[in-house]
């Protein structure tokens, strides 16, 4: 029997920008690859989730981990458009999932 599916957080921002602050965030080796090869760094993907917006279209309930991913799209101090795939594990823990280069299209 599947578990049931969590509610999605109606505060992605504001909680995500609380995990930033206090230190509680992690990019998986997923978001590691992807930053090399897209040639973005997790500072740029930290400035695009302070200062960048929830694109609800993007936000996708993942089965296998019982869990939200949420969109954050903005731009980076070099005026590049990328979203941030987040999510996360715990009420204290933020989990960067991916980056995508909106820019350079390489989705």
């Amino acid at each position: 029997m599947k578990p049931k599916r969590p509610e999605k957080l109606e505060n992605v921002l504001e909680h995500a920008k609380s995990c930033i602050d206090k230190g509680n965030y992690i990019a998986t080796f997923h978001a590691e690859c992807r930053q090399l090869e897209r040639d973005i760094t997790l500072l740029d993907a930290l400035h695009v989730i302070k200062t960048g917006f929830r694109d609800k279209r993007h936000d996708q309930y993942k089965d296998e981990f019982n869990s939200w991913n949420y969109a954050i799209t903005g731009q980076t101090l070099q005026c590049e458009t990328i979203r941030v795939i987040i999510s996360f594990d715990s009420k204290t823990r933020m989990l960067i999932i991916t980056v995508i280069n909106i820019t350079k299209k390489d989705y």
